[in-house]
This record gives structure tokens, sequence and C-alpha cells, in this order.
């Protein structure tokens, strides 16, 4: 799987740009606030629909323009797909497959998988769940179109019961659909609990081998799934918050406000470990991540690295480099140092200035 070339119309800084990928390693550098992570932002939003940063579609188009094209062409078992996607200020986003326009943004989702590495992903372990219920909420709907049906269910119906929990504050009637919205939740959160543990199970046969040669043998991790029911089934743990959730206005228990902790034998790093563990078991995740993904689909992801052998050791930087040697690879770095002294193989560079990127071999 690779990505074949990349094309912009008013999408962040850039007015218009074109861009063909090597099948191996592209490199961006310049200065910051040039618009390297734009290129990488473009390219995930053109597999996932959504941003990596979070951003809304208006934000991501250029300044005083209505509207961003962004159109991208991927190779994936020697069949080419063609990907557009309109962003407009004011409406939702319009996305077509071949120049057939899709009703559900979920049909662009298994086309092409990307992982997407940044310097935020290295805090992971010790910033809030939230995080962590994204990450994994990410990865397993680009793998699982049927968990990503479940998870947009399950948000639906927690929106509505939320709501629902509002309004009871002035019309007590509402309460009397109270039930019917806990027995979907009920359904619908069990299934994505159950695919999240199977997920953690997977992850932890691949993160273990990779931790401990990360760390020299020294360290071995495992990653735990903490449901927030805890030992109540959920439909126990909704009925025993019930009062609570009346009084809060808003839904307690479910997936929602699940987490995953990272344990170095009897110890949660998330809470007592070091920084330095905290990034490394963060960039054992990260290579996890890279290795299930070719388990699942028998082929390679997308590998998008934004700026992150800055942050990392020499050691780790090797060790990084090495694992990613048979994957398509769009990274990003302020200058070509951290390549000068290692083997690893470079197929284009391109100097990106001012919204401007030219490619230089």
């Amino acid at each position: 799987m690779k990505i074949e070339s990349l094309k912009l119309k008013n999408f962040r800084n850039y007015e218009l740009l074109s861009l063909e990928f090597d099948k191996a390693t592209n490199i961006f550098y310049g200065d910051n606030a040039q618009g390297k992570t734009n290129i990488l932002e473009a390219v995930y939003l053109s597999g996932t629909t959504k941003s990596h940063r979070g951003a809304k579609d208006k934000d991501l188009i250029r300044f005083e323009q209505n509207e961003s094209h962004i159109e991208t062409v991927v190779e994936k078992n020697g069949i080419n797909y063609q990907i557009d996607m309109h962003l407009k200020k004011n409406s939702p986003k319009g996305i077509a497959i071949n120049k057939m326009p899709i009703r559900k943004a979920s049909e662009l989702f298994g086309i092409v998988n990307i992982v997407f590495f940044s310097p935020e992903d290295l805090n992971i372990i010790k910033n809030g769940p939230g995080e962590r219920r994204r990450f994994v909420d990410l990865e397993l709907s680009q793998l699982d179109k049927v968990y990503l049906s479940n998870l947009a269910n399950y948000n639906r119906i927690v929106n509505q019961r939320n709501h629902l929990l509002k309004e009871a504050a002035y019309n007590s009637d509402v309460l009397k659909t109270l039930d019917i919205w806990d027995m979907q939740l009920v359904h619908y959160g069990n299934l994505i609990i159950q695919r999240r543990q199977e997920f953690v199970e997977q992850m932890n046969e691949i993160i273990s081998g990779i931790h401990n040669k990360l760390t020299g043998g020294k360290e071995s991790i495992r990653i735990l799934y903490e449901p927030s029911n805890s030992y109540l089934t959920l439909e126990q743990a909704l009925n025993k918050n019930k009062e609570k959730d009346l009084r809060i206005r808003s839904t307690s228990v479910g997936p929602h406000r699940d987490d995953i902790a990272f344990m170095i034998g009897d110890i949660d790093i998330r809470k007592y470990g070091s920084q330095g563990q905290q990034r490394t078991a963060a960039l054992s995740l990260k290579l996890s991540e890279i290795e299930l993904v070719k388990q699942s689909i028998h082929d390679t992801p997308v590998l998008l690295l934004d700026d992150v052998l800055s942050e990392l050791d020499k050691h780790r930087q090797n060790y990084l480099l090495d694992s990613i040697h048979d994957i398509q690879t769009l990274i990003t770095c302020t200058g070509m140092d951290e390549f000068v002294n290692h083997r690893f193989s470079i197929n284009k560079v391109f100097h990106v200035q001012s919204g401007q990127v030219k490619k230089e071999n």
C-alpha cells in the first residue's frame, strides 16, 4: 500500500500544491511553521476524514477562502484509488472515491491505513484517558468497519441520554424513556468493550517483544483495559449510577469513560513511571500499532512521522528507523542532521519554506 500523489488547493497555507511520493522514504524539512505538518495532515485526512489535530473543516481552509480541495491517489494491491475531498466552511465535507461520491464517511475507511506519530504521542501514557481512548478508537475504526458503526451508534446514544438527563431537570416525564436508551447503550457499549479488549490482547502479543528490545531486556510491559464499570456489568453500573447521572446530568459510566493502563511489573507507569519510561512505552505502542496493522490487513500501512526524531535519543531514533525500512514513510524534520550518520535510505527530499515545496533530489 502506498500513496502515489497529493494535490492541495486552498488547504491551510497552500494555495496550490502537487506532490508525487516515493514508495519508500519521503523527507520534508524546513523551519517550523512553514507548512510541513500541513502536508501530513492532508494525507491523514484523506484516509480517515479527520484531522490528527482535531481541527474543524473550516479551520483547514486557507485564509479568506470558502472551500478547499484535497486529491490523493492511493495504490493498493495493484489498484489505484483517487480520493477527492472538498472542505467547505458552512456545510459538511464532500468525499468521492474514483469520482463517485460516497454517502457515508465510513465508506472511506479501509482504503488506506495510516499510522500517524507526532511528539504529542510521546505523552499519550501520562496524559488523560481521553487520548488513550482516541488512540484505540482511531486505529480500530480503520481496521474494523463494524466497530466504527457500533462506536457511532454508541456516541449518538450517549448524546441522546445526556440530553434527556438535562431535560429531566425541567420535565420529569422524559425519564419514562430512560430505560430504552439504557438498553441500547448497554448493547452497543458491550460490543465496543469486547472489541477494545480484543485489540488490547492483540497489542500485548506484539508490544512485549518490542519494549523488551527497546529497553535492552530491562523492562517487560503489558497493557490492561480498564472499564469504568469495574467489576460490575455495564447494565449494573448504569443502574447503580442512575441517581448520580441525574444529579450531574451526564452519563458517568460506559466505554466513553474507560481507560488503558500500562504496567511495568506491578507499577502503573501512567502514575508512577519516569518520563523516560513513559516515552519509551509510547514509542513501543506506536511501533506495535504498525505491526498490528501489518498483521490485520496483510499489507503495510503508510507511516507519517511528524518531527518525532528530534524528540528521541540516538538509540530510540535508530530503533525506530530500523523498524520502518519496508514501509512508505513521510517524515517531517527541521534539518537533515538526524539522517547524516545513519544508514537509513532516503528516497525523496523536499524543502518546505513559506508554503512552497521544492524537491531537492
